[in-house]
């Protein structure tokens, strides 16, 4: 009877783990999915119903939203990626939702220098920049604000580096193969996959920027 008991208990724990883990690597995902749908949804809507002023010059500067409030979406072509932009990277607030997080601080598309850092989660709730490590130079990355197209070409990466490298963000991000003030992106997310041992980095230079009012930049229609 010890023996039952002690059977079934083990079977009871493995079924929990299984739906523990169906929860992590699928469940997540379609929750994250769905809000990070909404959310560019509402960000389209808002710009359609209230235009801005085309170009630049009347877009928000760093540190004009708060924690957790849409103000982008970020595209990748060559991976066939979409995703809405949020303040900050908070877990509950925004990458577990699927959404792309702005590290507070660092400098925004329309700043005339600096380095647009972002980060996501690369496994589990939605899992935006799972397959970044596939980008090459060459590669395009476009941020579309209420005003303004950003065109992005990625010129490099890190394949690892420890999660306390913060370096990587800074406006000249240590690590990639720029040495002077210029219009940067970095994207960042844990590596290797279903880790948080290291991070994961991608860095791109500006190479266009197109008010919306003149369409989609070429990188999106080509």
């Amino acid at each position: 009877m010890v023996a039952r008991a002690v059977g079934e208990l083990f079977i009871t724990l493995g079924l929990v783990m299984l739906l523990f883990v169906a929860y992590q690597l699928w469940w997540t995902n379609v929750q994250a999915d769905a809000s990070a749908s909404a959310a560019g949804n509402r960000l389209e809507q808002q710009w359609s119903s209230a235009p801005q002023p085309s170009g630049s010059p009347g877009a928000p500067a760093a540190g004009a939203f708060q924690p957790g409030q849409g103000f982008a979406l970020l595209y990748i072509p060559a991976l066939g990626l979409k995703y809405p932009v949020a303040e900050g990277t908070g877990k509950q607030q925004v990458l577990d939702k699927g959404l792309v997080g702005h590290y507070t601080g660092t400098a925004m598309p329309a700043d005339k220098a600096g380095n647009f850092a972002v980060a996501a989660h690369r496994t589990t709730h939605g899992q935006p920049f799972r397959k970044i490590g596939q980008l090459k130079p060459g590669d395009m990355i476009v941020v579309e604000t209420a005003t303004t197209f950003y065109t992005y070409q990625v010129a490099g990466g890190i394949p690892e580096t420890p999660p306390t490298d913060v370096g990587v963000i800074q406006p000249v991000p240590k690590g990639s193969p720029f040495t002077q003030p210029g219009r940067y992106i970095t994207l960042t997310t844990c590596t290797p996959e279903f880790s948080a041992r290291g991070r994961l980095i991608v860095f791109g230079k500006m190479v266009g920027e197109q008010p919306r009012s003149q369409g989609k930049p070429a990188a999106l229609t080509g």
